[in-house]
């Protein structure tokens, strides 16, 4: 086993300090692990303080509007880990007294919570013992015992999760999990490990055998499709801005944006659709947001001749001034898109808010 080194190298230079850790509630840690999924550390932080600060606790959670939790997830990209985790504490309020469930079956039962997530949220606020099997915990393993072949294989995956229980010991839990992390996190680097200063260097098959760069093994590479939209900026007198619900699956799904086309040619009877008026529409800059699985290309458009607001509030289309902006959750470019436009601050061309 691999746990007392690992728990010694922890003891001298783990990270104890980060903000989930102080205090180490259910709720905090869920929060973190949810946040970290697919995410480093140094960008969570910030976020974390700013939601914790507004809901503290679990109820308040499942208790806040959804587009609440969506404008603090703002920024943080793979929105579904927000709408997940909003489903699953108004479950928690339903089904668990209010609390997260200690067992891992009614725990990875929650939306957004799979067996890896719900191992280091059981051995981190409970000290229970269930291992862990996240991204930094695979190259640690991959490399010290030496498994080869795509980590999302079911073959591979079946022989990390054993080697993952073999090495998982019986106490100080909470401390071990965040210790394998950590060590994936900083010393066992996709590129560039610091295999000199790892604690498990002396037996490290990776290491011994000159195979660091090839371990873990890498997913065979996909062509990544390229995809083509256009957002509108339609404006009222008043200078805000026409912001329509996304769908409720799909990209952003639920998040407000700016309304969209297939193309220019469409955007007049898009216009018309949405109940304003827009003579014509002048070009902004185009760019490019990539996703995990496809790069999307915007063509931004701006209604050269203000709209008339003839269409009423409702939930799925509102006109949005900068305050109301400010507080929603809207996806990254297009946040960017309204903020680039007048001087780094969401303001709307035009006039007041």
């Amino acid at each position: 086993m691999i746990a007392g080194r690992l728990l010694a190298w922890y003891d001298l230079h783990g990270r104890k300090d980060l903000p989930w850790q102080h205090p180490r509630t259910p709720y905090r840690v869920w929060l973190s692990e949810i946040m970290l999924q697919q995410t480093q550390v140094a960008t969570v932080i910030g976020y974390f303080e700013r939601f914790v600060a507004a809901l503290p606790d679990l109820p308040s959670l499942a208790a806040a509007p959804q587009d609440d939790v969506l404008a603090l997830w703002a920024g943080l990209g793979y929105y579904s880990r927000a709408r997940n985790l909003h489903r699953a504490a108004k479950l928690c309020i339903e089904r668990h007294g209010g609390e997260l469930p200690r067992d891992i079956a009614a725990l990875s039962d929650l939306p957004g919570i799979g067996r890896s997530t719900a191992g280091a949220i059981l051995a981190q606020a409970f000290g229970l013992r269930h291992p862990i099997l996240d991204g930094n915990v695979k190259r640690v393993l991959s490399r010290y015992h030496g498994v080869h072949g795509w980590a999302g294989a079911t073959r591979t995956a079946e022989i990390l999760w054993a080697h993952a229980e073999a090495n998982t010991p019986n106490e100080r839990l909470a401390d071990y999990t965040q210790a394998i992390m950590d060590l994936g996190a900083t010393l066992c680097a996709r590129s560039r490990p610091r295999c000199d200063a790892c604690p498990l260097k002396e037996d490290c098959v990776a290491r011994r055998d000159g195979l660091t760069v090839l371990l873990p093994t890498k997913k065979a590479p996909k062509r990544v499709p390229t995809r083509q939209t256009c957002l509108l900026i339609l404006r009222d007198a008043h200078g805000r801005v026409l912001l329509e619900r996304r769908p409720p699956t799909g990209v952003w799904a639920q998040l407000w944006s700016l309304p969209e086309t297939d193309s220019i040619d469409a955007a007049t009877a898009a216009a018309h659709k949405l109940g304003a008026r827009a003579d014509a529409f002048a070009p902004l800059d185009p760019f490019v947001h990539v996703f995990t699985h496809y790069r999307l290309e915007i063509s931004p458009y701006l209604a050269s001749a203000a709209p008339l607001p003839r269409v009423a509030d409702g939930d799925g289309v509102r006109w949005c001034s900068e305050r109301d902006i400010a507080a929603l959750g809207l996806p990254a470019p297009v946040k960017k898109l309204l903020q680039t436009m007048h001087g780094g601050t969401v303001q709307m061309l035009g006039g007041g808010a």
